[in-house]
């Protein structure tokens, strides 16, 4: 596949790392000179420099013969003028824009179709992130929480805790402490490295597990692996802009939200907007400011101001200081796993939300969703299998006979409305949902291939 990606920024970058090993023709357009070396020392890929909107510009990338043009510039207006050029002058198939201004997304389904804006997809980064976030919230415990097939099940990550009723035992006996609940384990990552879950395998402390189940019994699945923990009630949010602003309009109505802006201006909006959110104007790295709001009563301290360094300094403060459970909206990739774990509990980024959203749109195959999982390195993806025995190479199939690659596994089959755990003797319908688990991404190709439906298949 031929793509264009417009913007060298963290979100670009990413993407082109992503894309450039999955025999994908990759070109970057950047105004500035020195991202684009940098990445074109790094991979095997082409770079273009100049304004990714201009059409001269898009001409020199190849935009005549380009299958997709993906616009993560650091301006809205550029990328929508890009897939506007990119339609009336090259009538590029697929256009997917990042777009963050909520009054252009307020107004998207007036604004965004071929007959006026004619973006097919657009990725709005603030929005995922505020979702991401409010599933953590609502499943206390989890490192991560993705959902697929319309929120019917759910694939999580846990840290494995002494006390765990599982931990100590192997696999096969989470069917006898759970006889009425299907789920499946789909990696055991330990000490960093995966190890392939067998029914044998000995769960220990630490262990990172990520299961499959329907969303449901996901909170009596993580029972068995950890201490279950209370429902959050009290959240403290530091940041006021459009992730702050989205969290704290979206649990304000069931928690306690306390938010704390730099800003007196953006503070007295951020009031007004609200209707149970207390709002005060300070630092949230004042340690006088959280002991007067009783930072020892909070049950979860969430930073997601534009300040990477900011938000790590206050979480930390803040756990000090008494607060249960800390998360950090963090930028900066190389960050993530040098502090998750630690002080800061669970660290967020943007990019890969924003990553895992895009590759939704650029898989090969009827693949419906993707996720980016374990700083990029490993994937979850939800495909629909076509076809049938003759043009599929998974309809009619038990699961035991269809030839995965390696470190894949198949969680979960959804079937209508009813979600099936995958064993090796479930067969595969035509328009079943299913569920993967990649631990290795670079076997993403194969994975793909397995759900293109043929016109004849041998």
């Amino acid at each position: 596949m031929k793509i264009i990606i417009l913007g060298a920024g963290q979100v670009g970058a990413t993407l082109a790392e992503n894309l450039v090993g999955e025999q994908n023709d990759i070109t970057v357009v950047d105004i500035n000179a020195d991202k684009l070396r940098a990445l074109q020392d790094r991979y095997d890929l082409q770079v273009v420099h100049g304004h990714s909107s201009h059409p001269d510009i898009l001409k020199k990338a190849g935009a005549e013969d380009a299958d997709m043009i993906v616009a993560v510039t650091n301006s809205d207006e550029v990328n929508i003028v890009a897939c506007q050029v990119a339609y009336s002058m090259f009538n590029t198939p697929v256009k997917i824009a990042r777009i963050r201004t909520n009054q252009y997304l307020k107004y998207r389904d007036q604004l965004f179709h071929k007959d006026d804006m004619p973006v097919d997809h657009f990725i709005a980064p603030e929005a995922l992130v505020t979702n991401y976030i409010r599933r953590l919230i609502d499943y206390p415990g989890a490192l991560q929480v993705v959902e697929f097939a319309g929120g019917k099940v759910s694939l999580v990550a846990v840290k494995a805790y002494y006390g765990g009723l599982l931990v100590g035992h192997a696999l096969s006996a989470l069917k006898e402490h759970m006889p009425n609940i299907e789920t499946r384990v789909a990696a055991i990552y330990r000490r960093g490295t995966a190890i392939k879950p067998l029914g044998t395998t000995i769960i220990e402390a630490d262990d990172e597990v990520f299961f499959v189940a329907a969303t449901k019994h996901i909170r009596a699945v993580m029972s068995e692996l950890q201490k279950l923990e209370r429902s959050y009630r009290r959240i403290m949010i530091a940041g006021g802009g459009n992730v702050g602003f989205g969290l704290a309009r979206a649990l304000e109505k069931t928690h306690s939200v306390k938010l704390i802006e730099r800003g007196k201006e953006r503070a007295e909006f951020l009031s007004s907007a609200l209707d149970n959110t207390v709002v005060y104007v300070g630092d949230a790295s004042d340690p006088e400011l959280l002991e007067e709001e009783n930072i020892e009563q909070v049950d979860v301290f969430i930073a997601v101001t534009n300040d990477d360094e900011a938000n790590i300094m206050s979480a930390m403060l803040a756990k000090r200081m008494g607060a249960q459970k800390t998360m950090v909206l963090i930028k900066r990739g190389a960050y993530v796993d040098l502090l998750q774990g630690g002080e800061v509990d669970i660290a967020v980024s943007p990019q890969q939300a924003t990553i895992s959203a895009l590759l939704t749109h650029i898989r090969r195959g009827d693949i419906v969703n993707v996720y980016s999982l374990r700083r990029g390195a490993a994937e979850a993806i939800e495909a629909i299998a076509h076809g049938d025995s003759s043009t599929s190479k998974v309809v009619g199939k038990t699961i035991g006979n269809i030839k995965l690659p390696p470190g894949t596994t198949i969680g979960a089959i959804v079937r209508g409305d009813e979600v099936l755990i995958a064993h090796d003797s479930t067969e595969i319908e035509t328009d079943d949902h299913i569920i993967l688990f990649m631990v290795d991404k670079k076997h993403i190709v194969e994975v793909e291939k397995l759900f293109q439906v043929s016109a004849i298949f041998i």
